[in-house]
This record gives structure tokens, sequence and C-alpha cells, in this order.
């Protein structure tokens, strides 16, 4: 199963549009802690529509609780994919796997540096025009999600 990780999301209703993605694609939606909201909020209820009931959710402290559990192999075999425009490799330039992670940071300044430099080989950039900041959010993750599904043959999906 596809992972859809976001580290410390701002947004509720972004939030809620990456889960109804994750919901019709079948792909789990980790949420690393802190956030910006709660997730009872009525506007992330809203935006991810009836969809909350049909999506995998794991919930993770923090960052460093969430990476620790990957590299200890307890959520299996799946490699991680950073998304950050630091990064010198296009996302469509990645082999990913149907269990691999696709990571993706806060709205208002992506992920931490350190992060970004503790796993820089896992990197990769969606190609935007020069000196735009970046793409919304929940476009970002569908457009990585659906490069992962289509890799793979959109496994499980009519």
């Amino acid at each position: 199963m596809l992972n859809v990780v976001l580290i410390e999301p701002e947004i509720p209703q972004n939030t809620g549009n990456i889960a109804r993605t994750c919901a019709c694609v079948g792909a789990k939606l980790h949420l690393v802690e802190p956030m910006g909201f709660r997730a009872t909020e009525r506007n992330l209820k809203r935006a991810g529509c009836d969809y909350w009931d049909d999506v995998e959710i794991v919930r993770w402290a923090c960052a460093d609780e969430f990476f620790a559990t990957h590299a200890s192999g307890a959520l299996g075999d799946g490699r991680l994919c950073l998304f950050t425009g630091q990064a010198q490799l296009h996302f469509a330039d990645v082999t990913y796997g149907s269990d691999d992670f696709l990571i993706f940071g806060r709205e208002s300044r992506g992920l931490d540096q350190a992060i970004i430099d503790a796993h820089s080989e896992s990197c990769v950039r969606i190609p935007m025009c020069e000196g735009i900041r970046s793409l919304n959010l929940s476009n970002a993750v569908a457009i990585g999600v659906f490069e992962a599904l289509r890799q793979n043959n959109y496994p499980h999906l009519v």
C-alpha cells in the first residue's frame, strides 16, 4: 500500500483533500504532529467529505518518531521519497514501489533542512517555473501519488 506522509501540515482543507485522494486510491495517510489544526475541526471534515472512514490514518507524535520507526524496518520495505524544491532529481525520474512513502512538508516552509540533509539521496522535486515557491500541498501530493500509481499500473484501481 502506498503511503503519504504529511510532516506538520498546517491547513486543514489541504489535509482533508489529501485524505480524500488517499481514500480514492487506497493509500495510507500518515499525519505527523504538531499540526496547525485539530484533526476534529469542522473544516477538515468538510474538506474530506464522507471519505474519512475509507482512509487508514496513522498519527505520529513527531518527525523523529516516524523516521526512527521507518529506519527500524517496522513499517516494511517501502522507500522514502521526500518532495522538496531543493532536490535536483525530478519526481518522475524515480522508480516507485507500491509501498513507498511519499513525504511532504508543511505548507508555509516545506520540510526542515535537517530532514532534507539526513535524507538527501531520497529527495525529489516537481518541476516548476523559476521564481515560484511551490504548488498547493494537496496538488503536489496528487501529482506524486498518481505518478507512483502509474508506474505500478494502478494496482487495485478501476
